[in-house]
């Protein structure tokens, strides 16, 4: 929503304290008032008001000149968590296809270019990029996001790709729009996508959507394992059967739990 669609009741100021606190992450977890300024778009006085407000509030901690994020923040999190019954409705059914399958399992929805994981769960150990609640990743690396983008209008997909400026998270990742075109556009055909090496080398992963009650895309479910130990054609022939049953049981208990597909979808 840009300025001129915003509503005469909008709060400014909210709406800079809660961007500082979406733009701490990975790499980022302390920073100085200019490097948050810069981050968020905002001049640095405005920055430092809603800093001294968070500070204040328990949701920012402050080191000398460095700025980060207090446990405090972890609240606004598990309020969605419990909102969305998400230990009732979805991880279940994660923990169903890990104790099939091994590996991990995730269910994850948009926001803007990035998808953000609500459900996850996982029997592995070793040191690779984080799927954990409320993690969020460019949409582009992920099957995930694939599967998400696939389920946009033609109109909203040409926007977000005409405004995508895609980052190389390793060698294999897809950065030119029109291969991302067809990969998504693949995966809006054969209602399941996939990645290998994309988010990170040793992750190849297997998505399909969970659909809302009038049958759109809402959310999508993933299900991954090690390069080299799994490729995309054994996690389609050995995974995807389940993958769609499990979708389909998450989508016809959403129907009954109708707040619940509200919090995934975003209306």
């Amino acid at each position: 929503m840009n300025g001129a669609e915003r509503p005469p009741e909008f709060v400014e100021a909210l709406a800079k304290g809660l961007a500082i606190l979406e733009c701490f992450g990975p790499g980022r977890g302390e920073m100085t008032l200019s490097e948050i300024a810069r981050q968020v778009g905002i001049s640095p006085p405005a920055a430092r008001r809603s800093l001294i407000t968070l500070v204040e509030l328990g949701y920012v901690g402050q080191r000398e000149r460095r700025f980060f994020l207090r446990p405090k923040v972890m609240g606004l999190g598990s309020a969605f968590y419990f909102a969305a019954r998400v230990d009732e409705v979805l991880l279940p059914e994660l923990r169903h296809l890990v104790d099939l399958f091994g590996d991990a399992a995730s269910v994850a929805t948009l926001d803007g270019d990035d998808v953000i994981y609500v459900a996850h769960h996982s029997q592995q150990r070793a040191r690779r990029a984080s799927a954990v609640v409320g993690a969020r990743y460019p949409a582009h690396a992920t099957s995930l996001g694939r599967v998400l983008l696939s389920g946009l209008s033609q109109a909203d997909l040409a926007t977000y790709l005409e405004a995508l400026a895609p980052v190389a998270l390793t060698g294999q990742t897809v950065t030119d729009p029109a291969r991302l075109r067809a990969i998504i556009e693949q995966a809006q055909a054969q209602g399941y996508a996939t990645a290998v090496d994309q988010l990170d080398y040793g992750i190849t992963a297997l998505a399909v959507p969970i659909r809302g009650v009038s049958g759109e895309t809402i959310a999508a479910l993933n299900s991954s394992g090690y390069t080299g130990l799994v490729s995309p054609e054994s996690l389609i022939a050995e995974r995807l059967p389940e993958m769609r049953r499990v979708s389909g049981r998450i989508s016809e208990t959403l129907q009954r739990y109708p707040i619940v597909e509200s919090l995934l979808h975003g209306t």
